[in-house]
């Protein structure tokens, strides 16, 4: 066996068991849990996370963060969150029997909107990246990329740092398919940087704390007047709604 099959091999053995499979997709919220919030999210006992964890760190997949007497973990980097949301798309949509408002609600609110790592995804992320291409700032036919005109959009009217965009060693725009959507959104540093920007400008907002994400009335009129997205159309806004609140499972940081 050559080594780049044993290493394919090793990184499909860490992701062949139930347990270490979710504890990656919950990470891919991009943020730091806790070894027993993943136990709880996962439903195993404490030591039985700890040694999936260990795995998990060994194989490259996560890094740790130690604060005080607590251990954090997360993701390794945006490329393995790439990987996970790519490899979701192979399995087919799931269908679970919905036997709760709740578990409708979030399922609902993943597929409106939601971040994908650092990046935003589902019905949001594939209108923005499609509204983008329609007025010539992102290219998908010569490749994936931003034009001249997204460039200076983004770091112009949207006031993103042109510096922040620069700080990576990630590529400025990559395609990133949507496994909600089966359609592809904006990846990469300027995926990464929009998202961001929207968060401080207020245009969209966490549902509960985990990686649903809701677009706010300001940032209806926002994305409307530089995208034209209608949010109406879309079920993008985050107008109160009883039977969200509080629907997501996620712990909170």
């Amino acid at each position: 066996m050559s080594s780049r099959g044993a290493e394919l091999a090793g990184l499909a053995a860490l992701l062949a068991d139930r347990t270490r499979a979710d504890m990656c997709l919950a990470l891919v919220d991009g943020r730091a849990w806790t070894a027993g919030e993943l136990a709880r999210h996962t439903g195993v006992a404490a030591s039985t996370a700890t040694e999936h964890l260990n795995r998990l760190l060994d194989g490259g997949l996560l890094i740790e963060r130690r604060q005080g007497r607590h251990r954090y973990v997360q993701l390794a980097g945006p490329q393995v969150a790439d990987l996970l949301e790519s490899m979701v798309t192979h399995v087919d949509p799931p269908r679970p029997a919905v036997t709760s408002l709740r578990t409708a609600t979030v399922a609902a609110a993943l597929a409106r909107g939601r971040t994908c790592y650092d990046h935003l995804a589902g019905r949001l992320g594939v209108a923005i990246t499609d509204a983008m291409t329609t007025r010539a700032l992102l290219d998908q036919d010569g490749g994936f990329a931003l034009t001249e005109a997204g460039l200076a959009w983004l770091t112009g009217l949207l006031g993103v740092q042109p510096a922040a965009l620069k700080a990576t060693r990630r590529p400025l725009a990559r395609p990133c398919l949507d496994w909600t959507e089966r359609r592809t959104h904006l990846g990469g540093a300027a995926g990464a940087q929009l998202c961001h920007r929207l968060h401080e400008l207020d245009w969209i907002t966490r549902v509960g704390t985990g990686r649903a994400i809701r677009v706010t009335p300001k940032g209806e009129s926002g994305l409307h007047t530089l995208l034209g997205i209608e949010p109406s159309t879309l079920e993008l806004s985050a107008r109160p709604d009883p039977a969200t609140a509080g629907a997501d499972t996620q712990p909170a940081r």
